[in-house]
């Protein structure tokens, strides 16, 4: 097997007395894509957090690219797009001056065409002028999955993207993260919806609320 872009060893994590992950074991490959799946509760979110850093695991390691996590590094941030359900969006900016900040912060090349070519591609290209508070709930989630595809990225890394996308909306997320795959990425991702999990996913990872995980293909 190809070595892991992500790699996560024994990544435990509690609140008070309640267990929420135990022991979670997982390697995402370039190329390829892992999804977590169980019900509510079950730890999904809590692990993406951990894994990315926005939340503290208690033990356990998170390495990117082979080195430690750590979110100071040049090389971690440069690899590491991440779109969480509580995405916040910059009020006083337009859709496309937040597409471009991301991208030329993120040191795109050919920044203004690929946010153009991604405005197009999720379909807010007409929207592009208005301030994130003017979209539609499905709108600010196309806008929060546009903030990762106009940036460098080697590990995708998504809770639950398909949330508030109609079905041609999420036709277009599978094709998307098929792309990502097929162009050398790795994909980890928590979802609800078995025809994403059906149509991406190349390892599923079952949680439950007991905390405890299994692994195994879709």
């Amino acid at each position: 097997m190809t070595e892991a872009v992500l790699s996560v060893r024994g990544l435990t994590r509690s609140f008070g007395d309640h267990r929420v992950l135990a022991d979670l074991d997982l390697d995402v490959p370039a190329g390829t894509a892992a999804v977590l799946v169980g019900p509510n509760g079950a730890g999904k979110s809590t692990a993406l957090r951990c894994i990315t850093g926005a939340d503290e695991a208690d033990a356990g390691t998170v390495e990117v690219l082979g080195e430690a996590f750590d979110e100071r590094s040049a090389t971690i941030r440069a690899a590491l797009a991440v779109v969480m359900d509580d995405l916040d969006f910059f009020p006083d900016l337009t859709v496309v001056e937040h597409l471009d900040l991301f991208a030329r912060a993120h040191r795109t090349e050919d920044a203004d065409d690929v946010v153009d070519d991604v405005l197009e591609e999720v379909g807010l290209t007409a929207q592009s002028g208005q301030l994130p508070t003017s979209l539609s709930s499905g709108q600010r989630r196309r806008l929060a999955l546009a903030s990762a595809f106009v940036r460098p990225r080697r590990l995708l890394v998504l809770d639950e993207p398909e949330q508030r996308l109609d079905q041609e909306g999420l036709d277009w997320l599978v094709t998307r993260l098929r792309a990502e795959k097929a162009a050398g990425l790795a994909i980890l991702l928590a979802s609800h919806s078995p025809r994403l999990v059906e149509a991406v996913a190349d390892e599923v990872v079952s949680l439950d609320r007991s905390g405890t995980a299994g692994a195994g293909r879709p």
